[in-house]
C-alpha cells in the first residue's frame, strides 16, 4: 500500500513537472515597444521609439514565399481627466494615427522589400533582420502641436502588431484563429522628456 501511495505522488509530481515544462515553452512571443520617448523641439514634439518584432515560424514562412504582411504601428493621444481625487479617471482619445508598412520578400532580386503604405517609398534590405530592425525604429515623429499645449495630463499611447485582414483571403481565416499570427504588442505608454 506505502508502495503505491509513493508511486502515485511520484507520478503526479512528474505530470506537474511536464505542466510547467509545457506551459513555459508554448509561451507566446509578442512583439514589444522596447522604448518610446517623447522630446520637445522647437514648439513641438516628436516621438523616437523602437519595437522589437520577434516573428514565429508561420509569419517567416509565409514571408519567405513571398506573401506581403502588413505591420501597422497605432499611436494615441489619450487626456485623462481625474475625478473623485485619483480613484476614479475619465479618458479621451484626443488624437489617432497609425503608420502602416508592407514587408515581402522578393525572390528575384533576393530583397526584403519594406514600403510605407501611405508614402509609397519602399526601401529594400538583403536580409530580414535588418529589414525589421529598420522597420522598428520609429525617429522624430512629429506629434500634433494643437493637442499639447498642455501636456500635465496627456499619455501617448503605441503599440504594433499584424494587420491580419489585410493577409491574402485563403490565408485569412486560419490566421485569424491561429495564436502564430497574434503578435500585437501592449499598449505602451511614451515618456516625456
Amino acid at each position: 500500500m506505502v508502495f503505491i501511495m509513493h508511486a502515485f505522488v511520484i507520478a503526479r509530481l512528474k505530470i506537474i513537472f511536464w505542466l510547467l515544462l509545457f506551459s513555459s515553452t508554448v509561451h507566446a512571443q509578442t512583439f514589444e515597444v522596447a522604448s518610446a520617448q517623447i522630446s520637445k523641439i522647437g514648439n513641438g514634439y516628436v516621438l523616437n521609439a523602437e519595437i522589437k518584432y520577434p516573428l514565429t515560424p508561420r509569419v517567416l514562412e509565409a514571408i519567405v514565399n513571398g506573401v506581403p504582411i502588413i505591420f501597422e504601428q497605432e499611436f494615441e493621444l489619450v487626456k485623462s481627466t481625474y475625478l473623485l481625487g485619483n480613484y476614479w479617471q475619465w479618458n479621451e482619445t484626443l488624437w489617432s494615427a497609425d503608420i502602416r508598412h508592407e514587408l515581402r520578400y522578393h525572390a528575384l532580386s533576393q530583397q526584403y522589400v519594406l514600403q510605407a503604405i501611405d508614402t509609397n517609398s519602399q526601401r529594400n534590405f538583403p536580409t530580414l533582420s535588418v529589414a525589421l530592425q529598420a522597420l522598428g525604429q520609429i525617429k522624430d515623429l512629429t506629434l500634433p502641436p494643437e493637442y499639447l499645449e498642455d501636456t500635465e495630463n496627456l499619455t501617448l499611447q503605441l503599440r504594433s502588431g499584424i494587420d491580419l485582414y489585410a493577409l491574402p483571403t485563403p490565408m485569412r481565416p486560419g490566421a485569424l484563429i491561429s495564436s502564430k499570427w497574434q503578435l500585437t504588442s501592449p499598449w505602451v505608454d511614451a515618456q516625456w522628456d
